[in-house]
């Protein structure tokens, strides 16, 4: 696919998350930052983690996967947020990590677009592809381990 309708695709799905998926794409044309809220716990929670260990877990879920889900990045790159499977977000048990899921909104920045505040690391696909769980727990924890041997004292 490529970036143009992949792009087109991306759109499409983010939107389709909105209660108005109409309304949300004309408002998210005409928005200058190039973001608009969406719900999560419809099409996909959100886990939030520190850029300290999620830039880490998503250099290694890019080792093990052809291409990672959807992952953003908020203004200043402080905090990372991977998206996963609805449901994910009340069964996730984790220290440091925040999860978005029913009931909560979520800014998302225009697929395809540079935005001045936050931005897409690994844009959705347009084909609803999400970061598994297992493998991106399995992916903090090995990242966390790396952390922890290169830090004082460490390898």
């Amino acid at each position: 696919m490529s970036g143009t309708a992949e792009a087109k695709g991306a759109v499409e799905w983010l939107a389709s998350a909105a209660p108005d998926p109409e309304s949300c794409r004309w408002e998210w044309e005409r928005n200058p930052l190039g973001v608009t809220l969406l719900p999560a716990g419809r099409l996909w929670d959100v886990l939030i983690v520190s850029a300290e260990l999620g830039h880490p877990a998503l250099d290694v879920l890019t080792c093990c996967l052809d291409r990672p889900g959807p992952v953003l990045a908020d203004f200043g790159d402080a905090r990372l947020g991977f998206f996963v499977p609805p449901g994910t977000a009340s069964r996730w048990l984790g220290t440091g990590i925040r999860c978005a899921g029913h009931g909560t909104w979520i800014v998302v920045p225009y697929p395809g677009r540079v935005t001045g505040g936050t931005r897409w690391i690994v844009p959705p696909d347009g084909r609803g592809t999400l970061n598994d769980p297992v493998v991106l727990e399995l992916a903090m924890h090995e990242a966390a381990a790396r952390i922890a041997d290169s830090g004082p004292g460490g390898g």
